[in-house]
């Protein structure tokens, strides 16, 4: 039954690709949502079933490579940390995939729309559930391959063309790094498969030093999570991306593809408690995304570009979590993450389909007299309730998975109260910039700040009635609102994290904590101060006294435009990286090499050849008085030779 799911979501993609362009818009939508949720059923199902005791086994395991001493099986197995992750990317895909049923409606490529959600949710099955490091590689390359395809599906639009290739390039190379930690494993324990490799490194020592061989492949398998989870310095694709669909931003971009590199490190524990260097760099980059990426999120002004940023942001503090060794309280806060995030995103598609298409909060609220609260009070009502989870109030899903990881970080002997600094700063931007979004969005205010958009850019109210979206989009969100309300009730007690410990169990030594006065109570109300200080921050700055955001970015005009230009880095990437490698394209491998070296050579040849053949055919002009002449010639040429030139006696 395991591998029936993935290959259910297979099905649904063959058969849209290959008869979804005959049949109606209803019956390529029932086929793309009836296959993921035949696969979310038998998920259940298998779930149902789960037995720890079976995961030795591997699960399924069937022939695939086999050359010298390389033997894969296409392995599927399901243990405590896949069987997470099957319900979190079943489950919360399927209501994706219904809400995309009431937004793609009027869109064009309907049936291959729902193709490409198909595909991606078996390549995203396929890694979560491989039992070995190379299927879990073609999954991994599988779901940026989708990807790619659903952030440029408006291939008219040449941004959507351009950020798609970005999000392609930019993976590829996070996944260069992480192709080269899988040669470093081969050529060490010869061996990709979990049951296996594992067991061979819980033998090896923790390593002192920077270069020891497990810190190496610690260190490379990170740079493909950078790369596919959005961290410094590979995190520019991922607000880019958001030029794809909003269902898209939804699946791929907060609640499945981009915690693949949090899912990876997770799984590979054994070997990065091994290499404490290496967790300490995923702490610190972690930590610095979480706070860099909160930062951007203050000052923009697209819906989507907020949560883009702070997708980054909260994908950081997952990182915080395994860099602290506290692995447990990264997956929950993965899963949290997955409700409140893709509520937001999926709450951020209802306010476009209110407003039209418009994303730009400022004009949403210009669209809307009165505020959009009353036009949309489903949609704003589960945008409160994943803006108060993500922002840590207390009580909410957040609230539970984010407070934890700052406990951890603070009190866990690989963390350090530098880094629950950094995050707990993190965490008061994050609910200012949340509660920023709320309160632009569905409250009234005054008219809009045009200093950063275009007159064009303000078409949400003035030919569109706002208004509700449809039930086929209103219960998903319904659905994930009460998921985001009560899913972290999961964790208290530390549930959650005792029935991860199997997977987490990497023979380690586990490390005292650092005591703090009054325990986690203290860390707790600290975090509990800083959301409601960035609740009551936003309430100040856009319903109480709307001019002071104006006035505070006159009186920081530097800072200001530092922050809303975001750093400049993908200016500097263009003038540092791509430029230089376009020059270096056009002038050395373009004219030098391949026009002047290699065309130049075969061009040669050629036009050697055609002069000696056009001197030749001077002979063969068909004219007997030519051929005459030439005999004439060659007889005196060899009566010359004959006389001057042959043996003497």
């Amino acid at each position: 039954m395991l591998l029936l799911i993935p290959l259910l979501c297979f099905a649904g993609f063959v058969l849209n690709i290959l008869f979804g362009r005959q049949w109606s818009q209803k019956v390529a939508g029932a086929v793309g949502v009836a296959f993921p949720a035949a696969a979310f059923v038998l998920a259940l199902r298998v779930v149902s079933q789960y037995n720890p005791a079976q995961v030795a086994a591997g699960g399924v395991a069937l022939p695939w490579i086999q050359a010298g001493l390389l033997s894969i099986p296409y392995g599927l197995q399901l243990d405590q940390l896949s069987l997470v992750m099957l319900l979190i990317v079943t489950g919360v895909g399927l209501l994706i995939h219904i809400y995309s049923l009431g937004y793609m409606a009027h869109e064009g490529g309907f049936y291959r729309f729902f193709a490409l959600l198909n595909v991606f949710m078996f390549f995203m099955l396929t890694l979560v559930l491989a039992n070995n490091y190379l299927l879990m590689f073609i999954g991994w390359e599988g779901v940026g391959f989708a990807s790619y395809m659903l952030i440029g599906f408006f291939f008219h639009k040449d941004s959507a063309s351009r950020a798609g290739m970005k999000a392609f390039v930019v993976n590829r190379i996070g996944d260069f790094g992480f192709l080269i930690g899988l040669f470093f494993i081969f050529e060490r324990f010869h061996t990709f498969t979990f049951a296996q490799l594992f067991p061979l490194v819980k033998q090896m020592p923790v390593e002192a030093a920077w270069g020891g061989p497990l810190t190496v492949i610690a260190l490379l398998l990170f740079v493909g999570a950078t790369g596919k989870s959005a961290q410094i310095p590979l995190y520019v694709w991922l607000p880019d991306a958001m030029e794809g669909p909003t269902p898209v931003s939804a699946l791929i971009h907060a609640a499945t593809m981009v915690t693949a590199g949090v899912y990876m490190v997770c799984r590979s524990a054994a070997i990065y408690d091994r290499a404490p260097h290496a967790l300490e760099v995923v702490l610190a980059i972690g930590a610095l995304t979480a706070i860099f990426a909160a930062s951007i999120g203050l000052l923009q002004r697209d819906i989507k570009k907020v949560l883009a940023y702070s997708t980054v942001s909260q994908l950081g503090y997952m990182f915080m979590a395994c860099g602290a060794a506290m692995y447990g309280a990264g997956v929950f806060h993965l899963m949290t993450h997955a409700f409140f995030k893709g509520l937001l995103f999926l709450g951020a598609g209802s306010v476009i389909h209110a407003m039209n298409g418009e994303q730009d909060m400022w004009a949403i609220r210009a669209g809307a007299p009165g505020g959009l609260r009353k036009y949309a009070p489903v949609t704003f009502i589960t945008f409160l309730i994943a803006t108060c989870a993500i922002s840590g109030i207390p009580f909410f899903s957040g609230f539970y998975s984010k407070d934890k990881i700052l406990y951890d970080v603070l009190t866990s002997a690989n963390g350090s109260a530098l880094w629950w600094a950094v995050g707990t700063l993190a965490a008061l931007m994050t609910s200012f910039y949340m509660f920023r979004a709320l309160f632009v969005t569905f409250f009234a205010g005054p008219k809009p700040d045009a200093r950063h958009s275009k007159p064009e850019e303000h078409k949400g109210g003035e030919h569109h009635h706002p208004h509700e979206s449809p039930k086929v989009m209103t219960v998903p969100l319904m659905i994930l609102g009460f998921l985001a309300l009560v899913g972290g009730y999961i964790g208290i007690g530390d549930r959650f994290e005792h029935f991860l410990d199997p997977i987490f169990d990497t023979g380690v030594p586990a490390q005292p904590i650092h005591p703090i006065a009054g325990g986690e109570w203290t860390v707790t109300a600290v975090s509990v101060a800083v959301a409601l200080l960035g609740l009551l921050i936003a309430w100040l700055f856009y319903i109480k006294n709307p001019e002071l955001p104006e006035r505070l970015a006159t009186s920081m005009r530097g800072l200001y435009e530092l922050v809303w230009n975001k750093y400049w880095v993908d200016e500097l990437y263009g003038a540092v990286i791509t430029r230089p490698l376009r020059a270096f394209s056009r002038v050395v491998l373009w004219r030098t090499v391949d026009v002047t070296l290699i065309d130049g050579t075969v061009n040669g040849v050629g036009s050697t050849a055609r002069g000696a053949g056009n001197g030749l055919r001077q002979q063969a002009s068909g004219q007997i008085r030519s051929y005459a002449t030439w005999v004439a010639l060659g007889a005196a040429a060899v009566l010359l030779y004959m006389y001057f030139g042959g043996p003497r006696a």
